[in-house]
């Protein structure tokens, strides 16, 4: 009996024994809670707050001469809340890797990371300290310091390794990461970027299927408790980090020259930032325009037409609505607006133009007129296209939801993204280009905007070219090539040839053709008459001169400062250099003369062209390949022309 006495008394008394160091242990937790709600704590939150407000003042609201004045208030600060936090955690569990590199841990490799969450006093320290050195590695990098701002970067991603995966640390953790990926793509060290950022991706998609839930935002861990954030607040801020982090993954792979995956991340991007309302208009609508061009490459029509028109629905909000991102700076620069809006009317541009060039490529001949029978197949294929594609690739790229869809597709029932099968839906793509050449040029003036204006021009002959495929009547056809010299001849005369030279070759070159494509014409319309009068004789002879003079003006300019035509003809050249001489050959021949001798003179200048394309070729046979028809043609005119002036000179000596 009294054995189980003395056995029932030492159990009570290591049960009052292991109770006392149970309170003592809480009694520790609750003095470092007391130490943390006193005046050091307070005047930690005080500060950190500071900073942050330091942070957000815009930098031309700083003086002119320190630009980084409160960029600098704000480091102080933050320097002084990380000695007060004290040095990092000591503890073997909690001290960090000693590796540095980007593949030092399984962070940068994207690895599956273990939740471990961030609790107790030693883990809570570390994790304030890391949204420190995030804080301070950002400000470095504002104010262009690369290096030191990697250094706490990588600071913060060591202290929060083990925690990356918990509720507490994974946002912060990410974004100190895509903080590094554009460190990294700015020193043009793409890979490590792309490394950084993947790794980004691989834990948010990581932590949403295994948690989930809205993690804490990093400015939460210097908050009170009755101030912490809404869960819904904080999943609107960590879905905005991942959407950050789609939008620089977008640009790395486009750097990286990975179109494909690049588009693909960039409506990603655009699609989540108008879900989560988080966008300014104007940059959002560049952005979808500039999308859309990677659409037209590819020949997407309908893709393309959705971005062009989410841009101009999204871009019409400029100053009507707020958004989260919405700044007041955005209404303030009329001169941005306007660049942009002229910028998203190249794109649409560009849209109706490629549209028109792919239906001609897909209806021409040989020659490259009107081929019936192609146009007729193409209008059997309509109704396949519009049934297969209408429901699937609508829905894949579709953007918004509700009224901005509506308004969306409202825009988009105004434009047709099939390739136009006759003259009227080719005028009503043409028309729309026309419209947005005109917007375009509002901004894009000559008088500024040399180079962009000229383009927008070039644009605008293309389209009365790509138009001209699609007319029947041959006399409309030349008002339409006459519109284009119209437009394109002004521009020569304002242009200096020494500082635009490839500019000017390429108008010289255009015009050329305009006046060499209306020659053609009519001697078309000529050989449909029985006997064509003086005044269409001397029209054909008139344009055959202006031909020659601007494919000459062209050759040209490819001569060196000595006035000798270069022996070996530059690769960027070489095809339209060919292609000129080729076309002064056939001009010459088409020069209609009642005089012998005039006309002897003009086969022989023919002839000289026609042997220097075939001459040429067989000295650099790879230039054979940049022009096979003409060149056939060539070799056949070398051989035939010899008799034909032979013939001539023998009616001659008999007269």
């Amino acid at each position: 009996m009294s054995d189980l006495s003395g056995a029932v008394s030492e159990v009570s008394q290591s049960r009052k024994k292991a109770g006392v160091r149970l309170q003592t242990s809480i009694e520790d937790a609750q003095a470092v809670e007391a130490a943390m709600a006193s005046a050091p704590w307070a005047e930690i939150r005080e500060k950190f707050q500071a900073a942050l407000a330091l942070s957000r003042v815009e930098l031309h609201k700083n003086p002119e001469k320190e630009p980084y004045k409160s960029k600098y208030g704000a480091r102080a600060l933050l320097e002084e809340v990380k000695a007060l936090l004290g040095p990092a955690p000591e503890d073997e569990d909690e001290r960090p890797q000693t590796d540095d590199g980007v593949g030092a841990g399984d962070h940068a490799l994207g690895l599956p990371a273990e939740a471990v969450e961030a609790e107790g006093p030693i883990a809570q320290g570390a994790v304030r300290l890391a949204v420190i050195e995030f804080h301070l590695g950002v400000n470095h990098i504002d104010t262009e310091e690369l290096s030191a701002g990697e250094e706490h970067l990588v600071k913060c991603l060591r202290l929060l390794r083990k925690y990356r995966l918990s509720h507490d640390c994974v946002s912060l953790y990410i974004q100190a990461q895509n903080n590094l990926g554009i460190l990294w793509s700015e020193r043009e060290e793409i890979e490590t970027a792309q490394a950084y950022l993947e790794s980004s991706e691989a834990l948010y998609n990581q932590y949403m299927k295994e948690i989930g839930s809205p993690p804490l935002d990093p400015t939460e861990h210097f908050l009170p408790e009755e101030e912490k954030l809404a869960e819904q607040e904080r999943s609107k801020r960590f879905e905005k980090v991942y959407t950050h982090n789609l939008y620089y993954l977008a640009q790395v792979y486009q750097h990286m020259e990975m179109f494909e995956k690049a588009a693909h991340y960039c409506h990603s991007t655009l699609k989540r930032q108008l879900e989560h309302n988080a966008y300014h208009p104007i940059e959002w609508a560049i952005n979808a325009a500039t999308l859309s061009q990677f659409y037209i490459n590819k020949l997407c029509f309908m893709e393309a037409r959705h971005c062009l028109s989410a841009a101009n629905v999204i871009f019409g909000q400029t100053g009507k609505i707020s958004t989260e991102d919405t700044t007041e700076a955005e209404g303030d620069v009329p001169e941005l607006y306007h660049q942009r809006k002229g910028e998203i009317a190249r794109c649409w541009i560009k849209y109706c133009l490629t549209l028109l060039q792919n239906a001609q490529l897909s209806m021409q001949d040989n020659i490259g007129e009107l081929d019936l029978d192609k146009q007729s197949e193409l209008r059997a294929l309509r109704k396949k296209e519009l049934d297969e594609e209408e429901s699937v690739r609508k829905k894949a790229v579709q953007f918004g939801t509700g009224e901005l869809c509506d308004a969306i597709s409202a825009v988009e029932e105004k434009v047709s993204y099939l390739r136009p099968l006759d003259f009227e839906e080719a005028r009503e793509l043409f028309l729309l280009g026309q419209h947005y050449v005109f917007e375009a040029k509002e901004f894009f003036q000559i008088d500024g905007y040399v180079t962009d204006h000229i383009e927008v021009v070039q644009d605008h002959s293309a389209l009365f070219k790509v138009l001209a495929f699609f007319e029947t009547d041959m006399e409309r056809r030349c008002k339409m090539h006459k519109r284009r010299i119209a437009m394109l001849e002004p521009l020569i005369v304002d242009l200096n040839p020494q500082y635009y030279l490839l500019v000017n070759r390429q108008i010289q070159f255009e015009i050329a053709h305009a006046y060499y494509d209306m020659m053609d014409l009519k001697v078309a319309i000529a050989d449909k008459l029985r006997d064509p009068d003086s005044h269409i004789v001397k029209k054909i002879n008139n344009l055959n001169k202006s031909a020659l003079k601007y494919y000459q003006l062209f050759l040209d300019s490819l001569r060196d400062p000595n006035k000798v035509f270069p022996e070996h003809i530059g690769e960027d050249v070489l095809r339209p250099a060919m292609l000129a001489k080729f076309r002064v050959a056939r001009l010459y021949g088409k020069i209609i003369t009642a005089d012998p001798k005039k006309e002897l003179e003009n086969l022989a200048t023919s002839l000289e062209h026609y042997k220097f394309i075939v001459d040429y070729c067989e000295k650099h046979p790879e230039a054979a390949q940049e022009i096979e028809v003409e060149l056939e043609l060539s070799k056949e005119m070398v051989s035939l022309l010899p008799t034909k002036m032979e013939r001539f000179r023998t009616k001659m000596a008999l007269t």
